[in-house]
């Protein structure tokens, strides 16, 4: 009886740790999309439902969770969205898909979003985006789109990219990247045309020659 009573104590205590281990996983996922949300500025209200005073964010609308309540969408895409995107998404580490794209996003792309582990979708096209593309996007390798066009992105594509084997669609077209575009691992399948309407950017690199100055 005695074993039948500390088994079922040790199952309740084992059940109450994962149930306080979600809630603190969601809760700083939660906290995660409050920063984001506290440096956006949303003249449509789109994100009144972001209520931080909730145990999770999966009830937020444009927030998409799995059955453990994770949070794997953001699809805040085409929503008149102004502010800057802020070090905390580099927290939701179950994340998949990322969706800015058509707002008027400003400020960079914070290098902790190279801790999104799970990312298949990084969409941040048709912004006012500025600073680099960070050389730390190159650890995600779960990474099959990666759509930053449109945007005012300078210095060169980070080399790191090459690195991604899942990367299926490069789009960087359509703002100031400088330097060589790399040929190597997935960028070999990507068409030049989703490198276009960079003025200083100079054309593939060319494997096997000795690096020459490309002022970038």
């Amino acid at each position: 009886m005695a074993a039948g009573a500390g088994a079922r104590a040790k199952a309740a205590g084992a059940l109450a740790l994962a149930l306080v281990l979600a809630l603190a996983g969601a809760n700083s996922e939660g906290d995660a999309l409050s920063a984001l949300r506290r440096s956006l500025r949303d003249p449509g209200g789109v994100l009144q439902s972001w209520d931080p005073t909730l145990v999770n964010p999966c009830t937020w609308f444009h927030v998409t969770c799995d059955r453990d309540n994770r949070v794997t969408r953001l699809d805040l895409g085409n929503l008149n969205l102004s502010g800057h995107l802020v070090p905390e998404l580099g927290k939701l580490e179950h994340l998949q898909y990322l969706e800015l794209y058509k707002n008027s996003i400003q400020g960079t792309i914070p290098s902790e979003l190279g801790n999104l582990k799970n990312l298949i979708s990084l969409d941040l096209y048709k912004n006012n985006i500025s600073g680099t593309i960070p050389p730390s996007l190159g650890k995600l390798k779960s990474l099959v789109f990666l759509r930053l066009n449109g945007n005012h992105l300078t210095g060169p594509i980070p080399r790191e990219l090459s690195g991604i084997s899942s990367l299926k669609v490069v789009d960087v077209s359509s703002n100031d990247l400088c330097g060589t575009i790399p040929t190597s691992g997935p960028f070999e399948h990507i068409p030049l045309s989703n490198f276009e309407k960079n003025p200083r950017l100079e054309g593939p690199e060319l494997q096997g020659l000795a690096i020459y100055d490309t002022n970038c």
